[in-house]
């Protein structure tokens, strides 16, 4: 009986389960109701780069404010406003201001004029007509929604909504920039009823530009809206008049609000991801079964004549044991390094540093990415997943702290004071003044993507306050704990390594080590560079997820494969060997920058050259730490499995 009301306990659980996540949104995306009439506020954002529409490649990573003077767009007649932003928003270049631009829901605008007609000078004009040519997009938002163009995918055939819309095009006959100066501004809606009153919701923002020279103010304050007469072009030689208009159509949707990002979530070819996947898989599982061949055949026959080994008494034997043992050493070298494998490396201090914080680099992205799997992280919530990766890279402090006390313990080391002091400030001092560095690049050129001062204070406090409070406690707690030590005592006098050959030496083996985890990520790390560098919305969480588990594994077997080989040709010296071999999977994530550099990015600059760069060697520097880490564990792992198996006297 008691089992029977236990069971229909967690049977209900389980049912209710549905119907709260139904009923349940995040804090900031719950949805926003409007009466008919009501005021519906437009906010814009800054003016990003894209993929320039003429040789389809990237000319810029400098974004620009809204409000920058040269563009004279028109402004509040109450003044420009801040709109509130993330710590994650303003760290990717968010800047939202409120506009002049009136909306009321559910009624139609013909034709409007936000402002008095602007005139740029030839200096405007001739920022204007670059930012043109270089595939500028504008950035407006409305209840929380991109305004968008409508695209169709020529492949699936499928329409789709792309956040921003050009700030111009070029003329088909003669190349000139043509500026866009009307906006066709459609809004769908869904009606609700609540309380016996209908209320309406916003579910999608489309706008067509338009270039329209013949747009002018009448006299009694009306605007006319051209339609025939010739575009904009800004004459970068003398001033010239221009009239920003933009009309209003609303549209009744059947999207429910809950649905209304899934027309601008669209995948590229869905096709590409799950071959990259499934091949990835077929590479990983030969992978995996070439190593466990090697544990469950060469090791097991290893371990098995080493035993039987030492279970013979010499002593009673003439000289069949001694052929024996040669025989042994001839055809496996790593029982004789017993005596070394466990010997402290090299640099152990820095060793133990970088491991705590690939520890927490990697639970950092696991929760990130889980998180983000599960739709925790929406994209309604601006800036929201920066700003997680953020936070939980911070609460995980404790974990960089104690991993990093454990292994620097384990290694003998004995500057307990300096580990605990380098760990929470080494790596994340020099990636923050990397970061501060290229961030003056951005604030000399003058764009909106400079993060302010008050925010780069606000980052440190996060640091100093939280982080390294953690990573202090956490290896506090990993020094009170007694060492890991090897199934093997070390011997005093460290053994001679013997010259490595062939792709057993230093260079030919980390690439080769390095290449493999590479390759698992290699196809979703062409979308991810392209998201990040034209300012699209990243959203394919489920095949990152995939892809972040078949990294791990690569790397992990690989650097097994990569341990076992050195020491079958009785080099010991494995730990940096195998931290840099599967670190070298951040080398190439580089290197694949470069190829991304050379053949989409198209700078003509030397400001952007040194960002792109910068920003592209930190991201490769943090893949660096997390696979090496990654491949170190693993290997220690599978040395202290492989020499517990084995007796020695």
């Amino acid at each position: 009986m008691w089992f029977t009301d236990r069971a229909n306990i967690i049977s209900t659980l389980f049912l209710t389960i549905p119907s709260l996540s139904s009923a349940f949104y995040l804090p900031g995306v719950a949805p926003t109701s409007y009466d008919e009439g009501q005021t519906v506020p437009l906010y814009v954002n800054h003016l990003t780069p894209g993929l320039a529409r003429q040789d389809d490649q990237l000319h810029s990573v400098f974004s620009y404010d809204y409000y920058y003077p040269p563009l004279h767009f028109c402004r509040p007649k109450d003044g420009i406003k801040d709109v509130r932003e993330s710590l994650g928003s303003i760290l990717f270049g968010d800047r939202i201001h409120t506009s002049p631009f009136e909306l009321h829901m559910a009624q139609n605008e013909s034709c409007k004029a936000p402002c008095e007609q602007v005139v740029f000078d030839g200096r405007s004009a001739s920022f204007t007509n670059r930012r043109i040519s270089q595939g500028y997009n504008i950035n407006w938002l409305i209840d929380g929604l991109p305004a968008a163009q409508l695209n169709l995918d020529a492949v699936t055939e499928t329409k789709f909504y792309s956040p921003s819309f050009a700030l111009g095009t070029l003329s088909e006959e003669s190349g000139q920039p043509l500026l866009n100066n009307h906006f066709d501004i459609l809004v769908e809606y869904h009606r609700v009823s609540t309380g016996g009153k209908d209320k309406y919701r916003v579910v999608g923002v489309l706008v067509e530009p338009r270039s329209r020279s013949d747009n002018k103010l009448l006299e009694d304050g009306s605007a006319h809206c051209g339609t025939d007469g010739a575009p904009v072009v800004l004459s970068e030689d003398g001033d010239t008049p221009v009239t920003w208009t933009y009309s209003v159509t609303w549209r009744e949707s059947s999207t429910a609000w809950a649905t209304r990002w899934d027309k601008y979530l669209h995948v590229y070819d869905p096709k590409i991801h799950w071959f990259s996947l499934i091949n990835s898989a077929v590479f990983v599982v030969f992978l995996v079964g070439m190593v466990s061949m090697i544990l469950l055949r060469a090791l097991k026959k290893d371990i098995a004549r080493y035993n039987r080994l030492d279970a013979i008494n010499l002593d009673d034997l003439d000289g069949t044991s001694a052929a024996i043992e040669d025989g042994i050493q001839e055809d496996s070298g790593w029982k004789l390094v017993h005596g070394d494998v466990f010997r402290s490396p090299k640099a152990p201090l820095l060793l133990s540093v970088l491991l705590g914080n690939g520890a927490q680099l990697f639970m950092m992205t696991g929760v990130s990415v889980v998180f983000a799997l599960l739709g925790l992280l929406s994209p309604a919530n601006r800036g929201f997943l920066a700003t997680a990766i953020l936070l939980i890279y911070t609460l995980f402090g404790f974990v960089g702290g104690y991993v990093s006390a454990r292994v620097y313990k384990s290694f003998g080391g004995e500057a307990w004071k300096r580990n605990i002091v380098l760990t929470p400030v080494l790596i994340p001092g020099f990636v923050f003044a990397i970061f501060f560095l290229l961030n003056l690049f951005v604030w000399a050129k003058g764009s909106s993507g400079a993060v302010p001062f008050t925010t780069m204070l606000a980052l440190l406090l996060i640091w100093f306050v939280i982080s390294v409070p953690l990573s202090f406690a956490g290896s506090w707690l990993g020094f009170k704990r007694t060492a890991i030590e090897g199934p093997t005592k070390t011997n005093q006098i460290p053994r001679q390594v013997p010259p490595m050959t062939g792709t057993l030496r230093t260079v030919p083996s980390l690439l080769l080590t390095g290449i493999l985890p590479f390759g698992a990520i290699f196809v979703e790390l062409y979308f991810i560079m392209t998201s990040l560098w034209t300012n699209k919305i990243y959203y394919m969480f489920g095949f990152l997820f995939l892809c972040y588990g078949l990294m791990i594994i690569t790397s992990a077997a690989t650097t097994i494969l990569l341990v076992y080989f050195l020491l079958c040709a009785e080099n010991y010296r494995w730990q940096w060997r195998s931290f840099i071999g599967a670190g070298m999977t951040g080398g190439y994530v580089f290197l694949n920058a470069l190829i991304f550099w050379a053949t989409r990015v198209s700078f003509g600059g030397l400001t952007g050259a040194v960002l792109y760069v910068g920003y592209s060697a930190l991201i490769g520097f943090l893949v660096f730490i997390l696979t090496g880490s990654i491949g170190f564990f693993a290997s220690w792992a599978f040395v202290h499995r492989i020499y517990s198996s084995i007796k020695v006297d």
